[in-house]
């Protein structure tokens, strides 16, 4: 069933202010095409962090130093979905020492001339995240979009702007209540009603769990049923957008970086680890360049 089409009252326009290099349209490729006329322009919809509404919000670049918000939701929400799409876009950290990184790291300098202006692209919410996790744990992610785009369409909302239609995540309050859910099974559907019951408990929560020290917000995610530690790291990385984090359990990353640093098979995580000393306070950027890197790679082979 289409869900109702969300028609807003005001239309408030927010900016953020960029500081570094920073490429919007390297972020839009990796959503669908907005349908908007423009190109490398981003429109999006999400429920709002906290307050749990729906919103659009249609992204441009205006030049390299601001990107523009148009908030398609009412005025009272507009603050909240501007901060919401910068952290999204990685927008809210402070870039400045990143040149520095790349100067200490021969490996990270080559990425960053590669792939000049990119940032980690988020999850709209630690929320969505958790429920990505979830639909993904034991399948592929081909499988687990088309869940995930069946729970859009059947639970979600449709937020409509300029004629372009914007499908929104189901809210936790909708997910939270949900008996039964074709094809994803009881055990799985389960998961998903603990994440949203957290959610709406302001477990979920982006800016408390950036504010936490790592060991500690990977404990408190990790407390949540269905969430183990890697889909924590996944949780803390992609949707509170923590900046600075070693990911110790994903393996494909470790390959990665054994292959790259010349490093034996076999080299053990602890001894990886050191490897990521100098790229504080940017782990967690240096590891979205390095899954860019390696996806770009692999569309050049097919």
């Amino acid at each position: 069933m289409t869900a109702p089409i969300l028609r807003p009252i005001d239309l408030p326009v927010g900016e953020i202010t960029v500081h570094g290099a920073f490429d919007l349209a390297a972020a839009a490729r990796r959503f669908a095409p907005s349908g908007l006329p423009e190109p490398g322009v981003l429109a999006l919809a999400f429920p709002v962090e906290g307050v749990w509404s729906h919103a659009g919000a249609v992204i441009r670049q205006r030049s390299p130093g601001t990107v523009s918000v148009e908030v398609v939701a009412p005025v009272d929400v507009a603050d909240r979905v501007v901060g919401q799409v910068s952290r999204m876009l990685s927008l809210d950290a402070d870039p400045s020492g990143f040149p520095a990184v790349a100067a200490r790291d021969s490996v990270v300098r080559r990425l960053v001339s590669r792939h000049p202006g990119v940032r980690p692209v988020l999850h709209p919410s630690p929320y969505e995240a958790a429920c990505w996790a979830v639909l993904v744990q034991g399948m592929r992610a081909a499988q687990a979009t088309r869940f995930r785009e069946r729970l859009v369409a059947r639970h979600g909302r449709v937020v409509e702007h300029a004629g372009v239609r914007m499908l929104s995540f189901p809210a936790p309050s909708v997910l939270a209540g949900l008996s039964d859910e074709p094809g994803l099974g009881q055990f799985r559907l389960a998961r998903l009603r603990a994440v949203a019951k957290a959610a709406g408990k302001g477990r979920l929560d982006a800016g408390e769990l950036r504010a936490l020290p790592v060991a500690r917000a990977l404990a408190q995610l990790c407390a949540i049923p269905g969430i183990g530690a890697f889909s924590a790291e996944q949780i803390l990385q992609h949707g509170a957008g923590h900046p600075d984090l070693f990911p110790r359990t994903d393996t494909q990353l470790h390959q990665v970086l054994r292959a790259e640093y010349a490093l034996p098979p076999d080299t053990p995580v602890p001894e990886l680890e050191p490897l990521a000393d100098d790229w504080r306070p940017y782990r967690s950027w240096v590891a979205h360049l390095f899954r860019i890197d390696r996806q770009s790679r692999r569309r050049a082979e097919e």
